[in-house]
């Protein structure tokens, strides 16, 4: 089991984070919160990462605030300074990982997964990352700039990250030089929360057992 520190922004300021440790010299993952906020069951993500090897950061990107509303979830994900949380609180927690850990890597969920993807094309010193069904804006995250290996989980009936939106992330990256390693599952957005509704035992089994593939390769 983890729990909250505060560490560094590149500004100087602080943010708090959700800290489960694996022990020093080990990889490292930041894990990005969905568009609930740093709940319990992110936090519990972060824990499984550590039985699993890895010393895991989720910064709280929402200052403490947590919900379970969709309509209020929407309201603070769109009341987000996504560059802030990019370049300051992302940032933050990969250079705090890297402190303890041999290398760091991003992953993250929804708007997490989206941010996962901002970070690899903005914040220097990650070296992989790992989206599940989020896909930034382009004027955010340009995915042709992205240099560093990527494999991305997502759904293919989701509303929000569409199909035709995770093709065009992939085409981008793809005919800049840096092929992405893409999953697509039967299953909807929020498939490997197993607290949603959405939860597809299945599908979120395969995605993690790939990822921790991935990241063994690449941590």
């Amino acid at each position: 089991m983890g729990g909250m520190i505060d560490f560094k922004r590149p500004d100087g300021s602080t943010c708090k984070g959700y800290l489960a440790e694996a022990g020093p010299g080990k990889p490292g993952i930041v894990v990005i919160q969905e568009w609930w906020g740093l709940n319990d069951q992110i936090r519990s993500v972060a824990d499984r990462f550590a039985a699993a090897g890895y010393n895991a950061l989720a910064p709280d990107l929402y200052k403490g605030r947590v919900t379970q509303k969709p309509d209020e979830a929407n309201h603070m994900m769109s009341g987000l300074d996504f560059v802030g949380a990019s370049d300051q609180d992302v940032a933050g927690a990969v250079k705090h990982l890297a402190a303890i850990s041999r290398k760091v890597g991003v992953m993250g969920f929804c708007l997490g997964g989206a941010l996962t993807i901002a970070a690899c094309a903005r914040v220097p010193g990650i070296a992989c990352g790992v989206p599940y069904y989020g896909v930034p804006p382009g004027k955010l995250a340009d995915p042709a700039t992205i240099k560093v290996p990527m494999q991305g989980h997502f759904a293919n009936t989701d509303d929000w990250c569409t199909p035709e939106i995770v093709n065009d992330f992939e085409k981008a990256m793809t005919t800049a030089g840096n092929k992405p390693e893409i999953f697509r599952y039967d299953a909807a957005h929020a498939f490997a929360n197993e607290r949603s509704p959405a939860y597809d035992a299945d599908a979120a089994r395969k995605a993690w057992e790939r990822m921790i593939g991935f990241l063994g390769m690449q941590l």
